[in-house]
């Protein structure tokens, strides 16, 4: 079995329950003493680590670290030591809202590198592995901490900044990379672009793909669809910029993500009322973070929508695992004619279609009602008719609404290198040809 960490990564139910609130004990006395932010939610609450439940403690929503950053620019009050102890400067992709901003001292960023190399460990990297990182590095703190942690590894180290795609699957091939970091859109995009280049990846020395930033990596069909371009083995990994990096995949067991509780503590509640539930029950994801003491959250809601079991996996590990890995969040899912809908399954019956390139959604007013246009490129020639019927009906028989589908011309669509935006209003894009 790959652990980076073996004490703490085979401890059973019991141990890691014990190993949380001894770690979490010590954030506290560690934090509370400098920390403003922390000071005003936690201070005034009698609470003893080693027996009281951590629902004792007040949830923290993004809501909040937003107005601390707006009344205290630019980095709020969640600061435990004083601002010259920091050295790491990174903010939220922005798209769902005003960007945090975040500060790591080195102490935490060592942290989340630790965090990052038990996501490698269980993926199988070694130090002998050559990773490919496709993307301009910006403050988006994941690239960052995937990359320092490779290198910290042992790992070399591939940037791929400022390159085109084209550009970066030469540079790779020339590497020989055996291991590429991205998002699915853009693992998915890479494979296109090498079909018309003539590149054969499956031939290439990449062996394993850690996808994060969507949820495609969990979702069968384009899972399938990635590792059959690639002839490669896809990785889902979760994390946030203001949590840390939380979630991985084990080489033992597909379709689940590991939630790793040596370094968190999960729970998963009823985005309504507040309240725990079952494990196998559809809740949001809550996370506290043990080791990232320059910049501390507890019970963070994530806004994650997840089904998490507890049973002790394949590789030997009882953390947590998502089920399907992230759902789709809270505020991603809506509503279509009586019909609650996520992304992420539409995404599950589009992706089953080969000779579908890229797609779009598009959410139109229909009078009282909403109604779903989903706008398919096909990927080379093919009846447009007969396609756009096979998907509506397939999404009508899984999903129990009939969507309105329409082929576009090819190229109309917008690619992804990032984080994709499929889901958009109407009135947001031209009218498509």
């Amino acid at each position: 079995m790959a652990y980076f960490n073996p004490e703490e990564e085979t401890l059973d139910r019991d141990g890691l329950a014990s190993l949380q609130r001894r770690k979490l004990g010590e954030m506290l006395r560690a934090v509370l003493p400098g920390n403003a932010f922390q000071q005003r939610r936690l201070g005034g609450i009698e609470f003893d680590p080693a027996t009281d439940p951590i629902d004792r403690l007040p949830f923290t929503t993004r809501a909040e670290l937003q107005q601390d950053q707006a009344e205290n620019p630019p980095y709020g009050t969640n600061l435990t030591y004083p601002i010259e102890q920091y050295t790491r400067f990174h903010q939220t992709s922005g798209t769902t809202g005003v960007p945090l901003r975040w500060l790591d001292t080195t102490a935490s960023w060592d942290w989340w590198k630790r965090c990052w190399m038990t996501i490698y460990r269980a993926a199988g990297i070694t130090e002998h592995d050559r990773l490919l990182f496709p993307f301009s590095f910006g403050p988006f703190i994941g690239f960052w901490g995937a990359f320092d942690a490779a290198a910290t590894y042992g790992c070399l180290c591939l940037p791929g900044g400022h390159m085109t795609t084209t550009m970066r699957l030469h540079f790779m091939m020339e590497n020989d990379a055996t291991a590429i970091c991205c998002t699915p859109t853009y693992a998915l995009r890479m494979g296109e672009v090498a079909v018309e280049e003539g590149i054969d990846l499956a031939a290439s020395s990449v062996r394993a793909l850690i996808v994060a930033g969507e949820p495609g990596g969990s979702i069968p069909a384009t899972r399938e669809r990635i590792e059959t371009a690639w002839g490669a083995r896809v990785f889902d990994h979760t994390g946030m910029t203001e949590i840390g990096p939380v979630g991985f995949e084990c080489e033992e067991a597909r379709g689940g993500v590991h939630l790793n509780e040596s370094e968190f503590i999960v729970e998963v509640i009823d985005p309504r009322t507040g309240k725990a539930v079952s494990d196998g029950a559809l809740g949001e994801l809550v996370l506290t973070n043990l080791g990232r003491w320059g910049s501390p959250l507890f019970r963070y809601r994530s806004g994650d929508q997840v089904r998490i079991t507890r049973d002790q996996c394949a590789c030997g590990r009882w953390f947590a695992r998502m089920d399907g890995g992230i759902i789709g969040r809270v505020d991603d899912m809506f509503v279509v004619r009586g019909n609650n809908v996520f992304p992420s399954a539409v995404e599950g019956v589009i992706r089953r279609y080969p000779e579908i390139a890229e797609y779009r959604m598009v959410v139109v007013n229909s009078g009282l009602l909403r109604d779903l246009r989903i706008d398919i490129e096909p990927a080379a020639e093919v009846d447009a008719d007969r396609l756009a019927a096979a998907v509506r009906a397939a999404v009508g028989e899984e999903l129990h609404f009939t969507p309105i589908v329409q082929c576009v011309d090819p190229g109309t669509l917008p690619r992804f290198e990032l984080k994709a935006r499929r889901l958009v209003r109407e009135d947001e894009i031209d009218a498509p040809s």
